[in-house]
């Protein structure tokens, strides 16, 4: 198995369309997942050629990560579709792991999780079933053709979700609901503001209540339920990664 990463060796840059050909050397089958997100301009074009250069290297599966509720997300969607491999689409919903490995475990230390969502339910999937699901995909000839929802087993507010957080952690979590504009000012603060607009109009977007709603795709792909988020929040809170 190869993984393709700036740091890796060979190393692999979406912005460096250069670095695509050594990372596919010898794959014959490719987990796609694109960053930042494939809602960003740009996304579906390098899919399209992302795809083609895979198949013309040999490699016959390709799965994409994508977003649910994301129209942009599907025209990149269409391009892995169309590149003459076997696909196979994984429509994720929001990871549990944002709030302990990425961008929502910094206010969870600060005892603040401010979002854009109002009190809309997003039904928050383990990443590590999305993972279970992807390995399938990529070895399991059944999964051929097939666009997977995958959402944990219920819906949560980001207020219940910190509120789990926080009984798990043993601390005061709160969730404030702000404005578009008052987040992408705060994230503005950390990166260039054109990506922070982007990235608030996604979220914007997606938590407007178009996927406030549980799909079966975790339990189509592997056979059994996806894991709670009640089970998740102790584990990881046992970890430490929530102390203060």
């Amino acid at each position: 198995m190869l993984v393709g990463s700036r740091s890796g060796a060979p190393p692999f840059d979406w912005d460096d369309p250069g670095t695509w050909a050594p990372a596919l050397r010898g794959a014959d089958s490719v987990y796609v997942t694109y960053y930042p997100d494939l809602a960003f301009p740009g996304a579906a074009a390098a899919i399209r050629d992302f795809s083609r250069l895979a198949v013309q290297s040999g490699a016959r599966r390709l799965v994409l990560l994508s977003g649910r509720g994301e129209p942009e997300a599907q025209a990149a969607e269409r391009e892995l579709r169309e590149s003459g491999a076997e696909w196979t689409i994984l429509r994720a919903a929001f990871f549990f792991q944002n709030f302990s490995e990425h961008f929502l475990l910094g206010p969870v230390l600060d005892g603040e999780i401010a979002m854009p969502a109002g009190d809309v339910a997003e039904p928050f999937v383990d990443a590590e079933d999305v993972a279970d699901v992807a390995v399938a995909a990529l070895t399991d000839d059944r999964h051929i053709g097939e666009v997977y929802e995958l959402t944990g087993p219920r819906l949560l507010t980001f207020a219940d979700a910190a509120a789990e957080i926080g009984e798990a952690a043993g601390r005061d979590i709160a969730y404030v609901p702000v404005s578009p504009e008052e987040y992408a000012a705060a994230l503005a603060e950390h990166m260039p503001a054109d990506e922070a607009r982007l990235l608030t109009d996604l979220f914007a977007s997606v938590l407007d209540g178009r996927n406030a709603h549980l799909s079966d795709g975790v339990r189509r792909a592997l056979g059994r339920p996806p894991r709670d988020f009640a089970d998740f929040a102790p584990d990881t809170a046992a970890t430490g990664v929530w102390e203060a």
